[in-house]
C-alpha cells in the first residue's frame, strides 16, 4: 500500500465529504417521493402537494448529486469545490427547514454536513 501524497489526500477527504452530502440530500428527497410520511412532521399526512415538493426535491438534488459523483471521478478539483460549495449551501437550507419543523434530527445532520463541506473548501 503505498502512501497518500499530500495533495492526493486532501482531495481525496474533499472527494469523500461532498459524496456523502449529495448521497443524502438525494437520498432524502428519494425518501420523499417513495415514502412521504419518512420526511413530513409527525403528525402529518402526505397529499398531493407534499409529492409534487419531493419530485421538485428530487429534481434538483439529484442532478446535483451524479455531477458530483462525476467530477469526483474525473478528478476536477475545480467542479468539486464548486458542486461541493453548492451542495453545502443546499444543507444550511435543508437545516434551516428542519428549523421551522422544531425537528433537531433534520437540523442537525444537515448542519454537520454543510459545516464539513465549508471547513474543507475554506481549509
Amino acid at each position: 500500500m503505498t502512501p497518500l501524497s499530500s495533495r492526493s489526500a486532501p482531495m481525496r477527504l474533499a472527494s469523500l465529504v461532498t459524496a456523502i452530502n449529495v448521497l443524502v440530500a438525494a437520498g432524502f428527497s428519494i425518501a420523499g417521493l417513495v415514502s412521504p410520511k419518512s420526511i413530513l412532521p409527525a403528525g402529518y399526512a402526505p397529499t398531493e402537494a407534499s409529492f409534487i415538493f419531493a419530485m421538485y426535491a428530487a429534481a434538483r438534488t439529484i442532478p446535483l448529486a451524479f455531477m458530483a459523483l462525476i467530477a469526483i471521478y474525473k478528478q476536477s478539483q475545480s467542479a468539486l469545490l464548486t458542486l461541493g460549495t453548492l451542495a453545502g449551501f443546499i444543507q444550511l437550507l435543508d437545516a434551516g427547514v428542519g428549523l421551522l419543523q422544531h425537528d433537531p434530527g433534520k437540523s442537525i445532520g444537515p448542519l454537520v454536513i454543510a459545516h464539513s463541506n465549508f471547513s474543507r473548501c475554506t481549509g
